[in-house]
Order: C-alpha cells, then structure tokens, then sequence
C-alpha cells in the first residue's frame, strides 16, 4: 500500500515527516491534560487526550480518583474508542491487569516485580490477530522511590531510524525480523513461537505498528547483516538521551493513555504494606480518531 511507510513513496514520507516533526510536542507538560473524573470525560477533556494521542500517540493525565476502582480505565477507554481488550495471560478475570509485585506465577514475570523492565512495547509476542494497538495505565499507588516510565512515540522511532538508513527499516521490516520461542508449562506448548516484523502497516487505515522487546534472553532474531546493523542501530536510538524521550513518574491519579508506543519503566523501593499498584489495560483498537 502506497503511503509515508512504503520504502518506495518517498514523496508521501518526507510530508508526513515534516508533519510529524512540525506537531510534535516538545515538553512531556505539553502531553498533560487535567481531569475531574476518567470515568466522565467533559467534551474538552476528551478532545484534549485525543489531540495529544494524534501529535504523539501519547497523553497523559492527572486526576484525584486515588481509590482501588477498576471501573476507572475501563470507563475511561470505552469514551476514548477502546472497546476490546486483550485479556492475556496474567489479566485479571475482567481483562485489566493489576500491576503490582506479587508472589506465585505472576511472581516470574518482571512487570509483576520491583525490577526494572526494558524498552517494549505490548504484546509483542502476541499473533497477528491479538495485535495490541492500544494500552492505558492508571496509577493508584506509587512507589517509595523509583518506578519511573520513559515513552518514545514508535513513529519517531521509525522516523529517526529510516532518517538514518532505510536499510534499516527494510530488515526490520521482514516477516521473521523477531521471533519470541514458545513458553512451555512442563512440557506443554502453554504459547507457540511467535515470529513477525518489528515494523508493520495495519490496514485498512495504513498506521504504523511495532513490536519489539530489548530483552536478551528467550528472543531471537534474524541471524543477517542487516538485522543486526538495525537492531543495533535501534539499541543505539533507544539508549541515548534522546529529546524525543519522555520520563515521568506517575503518581496516584495519574494515568497514560496511548497507542502502544515504546516504553520501559526503573526498578523501585516498595512500601510492603501499601505496595505500588497500577491498572493496565490492553486494546486491540488504536485510539479513537488517531
């Protein structure tokens, strides 16, 4: 499909590109949008995370809704076009995750931990069909100390990188640039492996989708030249300190909104007796009108 993501539609790329570049926000303030209640966004509220979602696939916001109520993220996505949620492995039974360290087998996962969680985004070892386009957080507890979130638009991210070389976004582009290998329970199949690119075009609206993780273990990746210049090269991107990286720390009422954009998240210092506790939700939907 012709369009700024077509290695071959030069013309369409340098005009979403210069765009891109025009509207992007410069401040992570410039993403805040103040609310009185998630659950009943006022018309300007819900305009303002929409037009900061469709500049930079990211906003934030800030409320005073502290209290444990889940209603909040899932009120909050239904009014901004997230409708189906992805309710994986480790969700809870209504496909919102309770992100908080916990023991048992959420235990083995590092988001469920006090430990830090390198660059990603979402569901990157999900199939194609379970392709997460959206995803929100909504703080309820924080941390003692740490527990502070990067977010690089995924568009910049190509941007930069196709700026850099176009090679690069061509092997990254390839069907088997990643593959995540099955997770076995014993020595069950509990999720086969799972190989596609790091860079895709969604149709029918042409949007730009990536999956990637930094982890170094339980990964593999596509043993050529040009693979390795490009994961290199995005290894470089994501560990420099870029303008194009936004760092905050949310605290209780705060919350993100966006379409699954890169992200990574410090290790922290818990308070065992009120530890730290945010909402995720997970959409196969982008958000509304991006």
């Amino acid at each position: 499909m012709p369009g700024p993501f077509d290695l071959h539609d030069e013309r369409a790329y340098r005009r979403w590109r210069d765009e891109k570049l025009r509207n992007r926000p410069d401040r992570i303030e410039d993403l805040l949008v103040d609310l009185k209640d998630p659950r009943q966004l006022k018309p300007s509220e819900r305009t303002a995370l929409l037009e900061r979602c469709a500049r930079a696939n990211i906003a934030i916001y800030r409320s005073s809704i502290t209290r444990e109520d889940k209603s909040v993220p899932r009120l909050l996505g239904l009014q901004l076009g997230l409708e189906h949620l992805d309710g994986n492995y480790l969700a809870d039974d209504d496909g919102i995750s309770s992100i908080t360290p916990g023991a048992g087998t959420r235990g083995e996962f590092i988001p469920y931990t006090d430990r830090a969680i390198g660059w990603h985004t979402d569901g990157y070892y999900n199939p194609a069909s379970r392709r997460i386009r959206a995803m929100t957080l909504h703080c309820v507890r924080d941390a003692i100390e740490g527990g502070e979130s990067a977010l690089l638009d995924h568009e910049l991210a190509y941007l930069l990188l196709r700026d850099a070389d176009p090679g690069h976004v061509r092997a990254l582009s390839a069907p088997d640039a990643m593959t995540i290998p099955p997770r076995l329970e014993g020595e069950a199949v509990a999720r086969p492996a799972e190989s596609g690119p790091v860079f895709s075009v969604d149709p029918p609206a042409g949007t730009l989708h990536m999956r990637y993780t930094a982890r170094g273990v339980n990964i593999a990746w596509k043993d050529d030249a040009g693979t390795r210049a490009a994961r290199a090269a995005l290894e470089r991107l994501l560990g420099a300190d870029s303008p194009h990286v936004y760092r905050l720390r949310l605290e209780p009422g705060m919350g993100i909104v966006c379409n699954n954009v890169l992200h990574e998240r410090t290790g922290f210092v818990d308070d065992p007796a009120a530890p730290r506790l945010l909402y995720r939700a997970r959409y196969y939907d982008r958000v509304a009108g991006t």
